[in-house]
Protein backbone atom coordinates (compact mmCIF):
# COMPACT_ATOMS: atom_id res chain seq x y z
CA UNK A 1 0.00 0.00 0.00
CA UNK A 2 1.35 3.44 -0.81
CA UNK A 3 2.13 5.98 2.08
CA UNK A 4 1.48 9.65 1.46
CA UNK A 5 4.20 11.65 1.66
CA UNK A 6 4.50 14.05 4.29
CA UNK A 7 4.74 16.85 1.58
CA UNK A 8 2.33 19.88 1.72
CA UNK A 9 3.57 23.04 -0.34
CA UNK A 10 1.56 26.32 0.42
CA UNK A 11 -1.06 26.90 -2.17
CA UNK A 12 0.70 29.01 -4.59
CA UNK A 13 3.38 26.39 -5.11
CA UNK A 14 0.81 23.55 -6.04
CA UNK A 15 0.81 23.76 -9.43
CA UNK A 16 3.00 21.00 -11.19
CA UNK A 17 4.71 22.87 -13.98
CA UNK A 18 5.61 25.47 -11.63
CA UNK A 19 7.09 22.57 -8.52
CA UNK A 20 9.03 21.36 -11.95
CA UNK A 21 10.31 23.84 -13.58
CA UNK A 22 11.38 25.77 -10.58
CA UNK A 23 13.79 22.22 -9.55
CA UNK A 24 16.15 23.65 -11.77
CA UNK A 25 16.01 26.63 -12.77
CA UNK A 26 18.76 29.38 -12.21
CA UNK A 27 17.58 31.02 -9.39
CA UNK A 28 17.47 27.53 -7.53
CA UNK A 29 20.65 26.75 -8.82
CA UNK A 30 22.27 29.42 -7.61
CA UNK A 31 21.04 29.14 -4.02
CA UNK A 32 21.34 25.74 -3.83
CA UNK A 33 24.81 26.76 -4.91
CA UNK A 34 25.55 29.02 -2.11
CA UNK A 35 23.97 26.10 0.64
CA UNK A 36 26.17 23.64 -0.77
CA UNK A 37 29.14 25.66 -0.30
CA UNK A 38 30.85 23.34 2.30
CA UNK A 39 30.57 20.84 0.09
CA UNK A 40 31.43 21.81 -2.73
CA UNK A 41 34.83 23.04 -0.95
CA UNK A 42 35.37 18.83 -0.12
CA UNK A 43 34.72 18.44 -3.68
CA UNK A 44 37.32 16.95 -5.79
CA UNK A 45 36.90 15.51 -9.39
CA UNK A 46 37.31 11.70 -10.16
CA UNK A 47 37.53 9.70 -12.66
CA UNK A 48 35.91 5.64 -11.77
CA UNK A 49 37.84 2.84 -13.69
CA UNK A 50 34.53 0.75 -14.74
CA UNK A 51 36.23 -2.10 -16.80
CA UNK A 52 36.54 -2.73 -20.71
CA UNK A 53 38.19 0.49 -21.57
CA UNK A 54 34.97 2.34 -20.13
CA UNK A 55 35.47 5.37 -17.42
CA UNK A 56 32.76 7.71 -15.59
CA UNK A 57 33.17 10.71 -14.36
CA UNK A 58 32.33 12.46 -10.68
CA UNK A 59 32.81 14.29 -7.67
CA UNK A 60 33.77 12.94 -4.64
CA UNK A 61 33.09 15.24 -0.96
CA UNK A 62 34.49 13.28 2.51
CA UNK A 63 32.42 14.23 5.49
CA UNK A 64 34.03 16.27 7.87
CA UNK A 65 33.90 14.10 11.06
CA UNK A 66 33.04 10.32 11.68
CA UNK A 67 31.02 9.69 8.40
CA UNK A 68 27.72 8.29 8.29
CA UNK A 69 28.57 6.15 5.52
CA UNK A 70 28.58 6.88 1.85
CA UNK A 71 26.17 8.21 -0.46
CA UNK A 72 26.45 7.77 -4.68
CA UNK A 73 24.04 10.13 -6.42
CA UNK A 74 22.76 9.93 -9.72
CA UNK A 75 21.20 12.62 -12.01
CA UNK A 76 18.39 12.87 -14.54
CA UNK A 77 18.58 12.67 -18.34
CA UNK A 78 21.07 15.50 -19.60
CA UNK A 79 20.81 16.42 -15.55
CA UNK A 80 24.59 17.12 -14.19
CA UNK A 81 26.56 17.04 -10.91
CA UNK A 82 25.98 20.90 -10.55
CA UNK A 83 22.10 20.35 -11.30
CA UNK A 84 20.08 21.99 -8.23
CA UNK A 85 18.11 18.96 -7.06
CA UNK A 86 21.04 17.14 -7.10
CA UNK A 87 23.24 19.90 -5.31
CA UNK A 88 20.36 20.54 -3.07
CA UNK A 89 20.23 16.84 -2.21
CA UNK A 90 24.33 16.35 -1.84
CA UNK A 91 24.68 19.49 0.24
CA UNK A 92 21.56 18.20 2.95
CA UNK A 93 23.36 14.78 3.09
CA UNK A 94 26.99 16.16 3.80
CA UNK A 95 25.89 18.10 6.20
CA UNK A 96 24.21 15.44 8.02
CA UNK A 97 27.52 13.71 8.36
CA UNK A 98 27.65 11.94 4.78
CA UNK A 99 30.29 11.67 2.91
CA UNK A 100 29.05 12.24 -1.26
CA UNK A 101 29.95 11.07 -4.57
CA UNK A 102 27.97 12.82 -7.25
CA UNK A 103 28.00 10.70 -10.56
CA UNK A 104 27.84 11.37 -13.82
CA UNK A 105 26.09 9.33 -16.23
CA UNK A 106 28.06 8.80 -19.57
CA UNK A 107 28.31 11.81 -22.05
CA UNK A 108 26.76 13.52 -19.06
CA UNK A 109 28.49 16.84 -17.53
CA UNK A 110 32.40 17.42 -18.74
CA UNK A 111 32.48 13.43 -19.66
CA UNK A 112 31.68 13.59 -23.35
CA UNK A 113 35.29 12.76 -24.12
CA UNK A 114 35.70 9.36 -21.78
CA UNK A 115 34.19 7.13 -24.23
CA UNK A 116 33.72 6.38 -27.75
CA UNK A 117 30.64 5.04 -27.70
CA UNK A 118 27.39 7.28 -27.26
CA UNK A 119 25.60 7.18 -24.03
CA UNK A 120 22.05 5.21 -23.81
CA UNK A 121 20.06 4.25 -21.08
CA UNK A 122 20.28 0.45 -21.30
CA UNK A 123 24.19 0.75 -20.27
CA UNK A 124 23.49 -0.44 -16.53
CA UNK A 125 26.58 -2.44 -16.18
CA UNK A 126 29.43 0.27 -16.33
CA UNK A 127 26.73 2.26 -13.75
CA UNK A 128 26.77 -1.02 -11.47
CA UNK A 129 30.42 -0.92 -12.07
CA UNK A 130 31.29 2.90 -10.95
CA UNK A 131 29.31 1.84 -7.82
CA UNK A 132 31.30 -0.86 -7.09
CA UNK A 133 34.54 1.01 -8.02
CA UNK A 134 32.84 4.02 -5.98
CA UNK A 135 32.71 1.67 -2.47
CA UNK A 136 35.78 0.14 -2.95
CA UNK A 137 38.07 3.14 -3.66
CA UNK A 138 36.12 4.79 -0.88
CA UNK A 139 35.31 2.22 2.20
CA UNK A 140 32.68 3.28 4.27
CA UNK A 141 31.26 1.26 6.68
CA UNK A 142 27.64 1.92 5.13
CA UNK A 143 26.56 2.35 1.24
CA UNK A 144 23.55 4.39 0.15
CA UNK A 145 22.47 5.35 -3.31
CA UNK A 146 20.08 8.09 -4.27
CA UNK A 147 18.73 9.08 -7.93
CA UNK A 148 16.58 11.41 -9.82
CA UNK A 149 14.18 10.79 -12.36
CA UNK A 150 16.40 8.75 -15.21
CA UNK A 151 19.12 8.42 -12.26
CA UNK A 152 15.88 7.05 -10.29
CA UNK A 153 15.34 4.68 -12.69
CA UNK A 154 19.24 3.51 -13.37
CA UNK A 155 19.54 3.33 -8.87
CA UNK A 156 16.53 0.90 -8.87
CA UNK A 157 18.36 -0.97 -11.66
CA UNK A 158 21.57 -1.22 -9.73
CA UNK A 159 19.31 -2.08 -6.21
CA UNK A 160 18.09 -5.20 -8.84
CA UNK A 161 21.75 -5.96 -10.27
CA UNK A 162 23.75 -5.27 -6.59
CA UNK A 163 23.27 -8.35 -4.61
CA UNK A 164 24.38 -10.40 -7.35
CA UNK A 165 27.74 -8.30 -7.62
CA UNK A 166 28.26 -8.03 -4.41
CA UNK A 167 27.67 -4.66 -3.97
CA UNK A 168 26.23 -4.27 -0.17
CA UNK A 169 24.05 -1.70 -0.32
CA UNK A 170 21.93 -0.39 2.81
CA UNK A 171 19.24 2.15 0.76
CA UNK A 172 17.92 3.11 -2.07
CA UNK A 173 15.71 6.45 -2.57
CA UNK A 174 14.58 6.95 -5.81
CA UNK A 175 12.93 10.17 -6.55
CA UNK A 176 10.25 10.47 -9.48
CA UNK A 177 11.99 7.49 -11.03
CA UNK A 178 11.63 7.11 -15.09
CA UNK A 179 8.93 3.65 -14.70
CA UNK A 180 7.71 3.63 -18.29
CA UNK A 181 10.09 5.19 -20.82
CA UNK A 182 7.83 4.81 -23.78
CA UNK A 183 5.02 6.53 -21.50
CA UNK A 184 6.78 8.93 -20.70
CA UNK A 185 8.46 9.59 -24.28
CA UNK A 186 4.88 9.97 -25.25
CA UNK A 187 4.03 13.02 -22.68
CA UNK A 188 7.37 14.58 -23.86
CA UNK A 189 6.02 14.67 -27.26
CA UNK A 190 2.35 16.30 -26.37
CA UNK A 191 4.43 19.24 -24.06
CA UNK A 192 5.78 21.77 -26.11
CA UNK A 193 7.53 23.03 -23.32
CA UNK A 194 9.11 19.93 -21.91
CA UNK A 195 9.44 18.48 -25.19
CA UNK A 196 11.59 21.45 -26.51
CA UNK A 197 13.90 21.67 -23.04
CA UNK A 198 14.73 17.57 -23.63
CA UNK A 199 15.12 17.88 -27.39
CA UNK A 200 17.59 21.14 -26.77
CA UNK A 201 19.59 19.51 -24.71
CA UNK A 202 20.09 15.84 -26.02
CA UNK A 203 21.06 18.10 -29.42
CA UNK A 204 23.64 19.94 -27.45
CA UNK A 205 24.80 16.73 -25.91
CA UNK A 206 25.55 15.06 -29.17
CA UNK A 207 26.87 18.38 -30.85
CA UNK A 208 29.39 17.93 -27.34
CA UNK A 209 29.67 14.24 -28.74
CA UNK A 210 30.91 15.36 -32.26
CA UNK A 211 33.47 18.20 -31.01
CA UNK A 212 35.45 15.11 -29.19
CA UNK A 213 34.62 12.80 -32.08
CA UNK A 214 34.12 13.97 -35.58
CA UNK A 215 34.53 10.78 -37.43
CA UNK A 216 31.06 10.28 -36.31
CA UNK A 217 28.73 11.11 -39.03
CA UNK A 218 25.41 12.07 -37.89
CA UNK A 219 26.14 16.15 -37.42
CA UNK A 220 24.01 16.63 -40.94
CA UNK A 221 21.23 14.69 -40.05
CA UNK A 222 21.04 15.71 -36.12
CA UNK A 223 20.17 18.96 -37.47
CA UNK A 224 17.39 17.84 -39.30
CA UNK A 225 15.61 16.48 -36.55
CA UNK A 226 12.83 17.83 -35.61
CA UNK A 227 11.48 16.16 -31.96
CA UNK A 228 12.34 13.45 -29.74
CA UNK A 229 10.52 11.02 -32.07
CA UNK A 230 12.70 11.44 -34.72
CA UNK A 231 15.91 11.46 -32.71
CA UNK A 232 15.09 7.84 -31.29
CA UNK A 233 14.22 6.61 -34.72
CA UNK A 234 17.64 7.77 -35.97
CA UNK A 235 19.70 6.73 -33.16
CA UNK A 236 18.79 4.11 -31.26
CA UNK A 237 18.87 1.48 -34.86
CA UNK A 238 22.86 3.08 -35.45
CA UNK A 239 24.14 3.36 -32.13
CA UNK A 240 22.52 0.98 -29.92
CA UNK A 241 22.08 -2.67 -29.94
CA UNK A 242 18.19 -2.32 -30.88
CA UNK A 243 16.75 -2.40 -34.08
CA UNK A 244 13.88 0.01 -33.19
CA UNK A 245 13.36 2.65 -30.21
CA UNK A 246 10.21 0.52 -29.09
CA UNK A 247 12.29 -2.23 -27.78
CA UNK A 248 15.16 0.21 -26.52
CA UNK A 249 12.71 1.85 -24.13
CA UNK A 250 11.08 -1.53 -23.05
CA UNK A 251 14.69 -2.72 -22.22
CA UNK A 252 14.98 -0.12 -19.48
CA UNK A 253 11.35 -0.18 -18.33
CA UNK A 254 10.40 -0.85 -14.80
CA UNK A 255 6.96 -1.61 -15.25
CA UNK A 256 5.64 -6.07 -15.06
CA UNK A 257 7.69 -7.80 -12.94
CA UNK A 258 11.04 -5.62 -13.32
CA UNK A 259 11.05 -4.98 -9.95
CA UNK A 260 9.91 -8.32 -8.10
CA UNK A 261 12.97 -10.00 -7.19
CA UNK A 262 14.51 -6.69 -5.31
CA UNK A 263 15.88 -7.43 -2.07
CA UNK A 264 17.62 -3.91 -1.34
CA UNK A 265 15.42 -2.00 0.95
CA UNK A 266 14.34 1.22 -1.55
CA UNK A 267 11.54 4.27 -1.37
CA UNK A 268 10.30 5.61 -4.32
CA UNK A 269 9.28 8.75 -3.85
CA UNK A 270 6.92 10.68 -6.20
CA UNK A 271 4.20 12.93 -7.12
CA UNK A 272 0.72 12.28 -8.31
CA UNK A 273 0.59 15.64 -10.52
CA UNK A 274 4.21 14.74 -11.67
CA UNK A 275 4.16 16.13 -15.65
CA UNK A 276 6.47 13.77 -16.87
CA UNK A 277 6.04 10.22 -15.01
CA UNK A 278 2.28 9.43 -14.97
CA UNK A 279 1.42 8.37 -11.79
CA UNK A 280 -1.10 5.78 -13.46
CA UNK A 281 2.67 3.98 -14.15
CA UNK A 282 2.82 2.65 -10.58
CA UNK A 283 0.14 0.81 -10.58
CA UNK A 284 1.70 -1.60 -13.19
CA UNK A 285 4.85 -2.27 -11.27
CA UNK A 286 5.67 -4.93 -9.17
CA UNK A 287 5.60 -4.80 -5.27
CA UNK A 288 8.10 -6.41 -3.44
CA UNK A 289 8.14 -6.30 0.14
CA UNK A 290 11.45 -4.20 -0.19
CA UNK A 291 9.75 -1.39 -1.92
CA UNK A 292 8.48 1.29 -0.12
CA UNK A 293 6.45 4.14 -2.37
CA UNK A 294 5.70 7.15 -0.97
CA UNK A 295 2.92 9.21 -3.12
CA UNK A 296 2.34 13.05 -2.39
CA UNK A 297 -0.59 14.67 -4.28
CA UNK A 298 1.63 17.59 -5.14
CA UNK A 299 5.83 17.98 -5.88
CA UNK A 300 5.65 18.11 -9.73
CA UNK A 301 9.05 16.17 -11.24
CA UNK A 302 11.46 16.50 -9.11
CA UNK A 303 10.06 19.68 -7.62
CA UNK A 304 8.93 19.48 -4.08
CA UNK A 305 9.69 22.90 -3.39
CA UNK A 306 9.13 24.04 -0.01
CA UNK A 307 8.82 28.08 0.28
CA UNK A 308 9.57 31.17 -1.40
CA UNK A 309 13.44 30.15 -0.35
CA UNK A 310 13.25 27.38 -3.03
CA UNK A 311 14.09 24.84 -0.36
CA UNK A 312 13.13 21.57 -1.09
CA UNK A 313 11.54 18.33 0.61
CA UNK A 314 13.04 15.68 -1.44
CA UNK A 315 16.69 16.29 -0.63
CA UNK A 316 15.23 16.34 3.55
CA UNK A 317 13.44 13.39 2.85
CA UNK A 318 16.23 11.79 1.35
CA UNK A 319 18.86 12.38 4.02
CA UNK A 320 16.13 10.97 6.29
CA UNK A 321 15.94 7.90 5.05
CA UNK A 322 19.80 7.63 4.74
CA UNK A 323 20.10 8.80 8.49
CA UNK A 324 17.31 5.83 9.21
CA UNK A 325 19.08 3.17 7.99
CA UNK A 326 22.26 4.11 8.79
CA UNK A 327 21.13 3.32 12.56
CA UNK A 328 19.45 0.19 11.39
CA UNK A 329 20.78 -3.15 11.36
CA UNK A 330 22.05 -3.91 7.51
CA UNK A 331 19.24 -5.99 5.45
CA UNK A 332 16.55 -4.65 6.61
CA UNK A 333 13.32 -3.47 4.78
CA UNK A 334 11.27 -0.68 4.65
CA UNK A 335 8.16 -2.86 5.22
CA UNK A 336 9.75 -4.82 8.37
CA UNK A 337 11.30 -2.23 10.75
CA UNK A 338 9.95 -2.44 14.26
Amino acid sequence: MDEHADFTPPRWLRNAHIQSILASVGPRRALARSRAGAMLRASRDEILDCGEGIRLHGQYAEASAEPRGLAVLIHGWHGHTGSAYLLAAAAELHARGFSVFRLHLRDHGPSSYLNRGLFNSVRLPEVVNAVARIAEVHPHPRLFLGGFSLGGNFALRVALAAPGVGIALDRVVAICPVLDPAHTMAVLGRSPLYHGYFLRKWKRAMREKLRHFPEYDFGAELEKLQNLEEMNRFFVPRYTDFSDSRAYLAAYALTGERLATLTVPCHLVTSADDPVIPVADLDRIARPAALEIELSPHGGHCGFIRDWRLRGWAEQRMATIFCQASESPYGETPRNRS
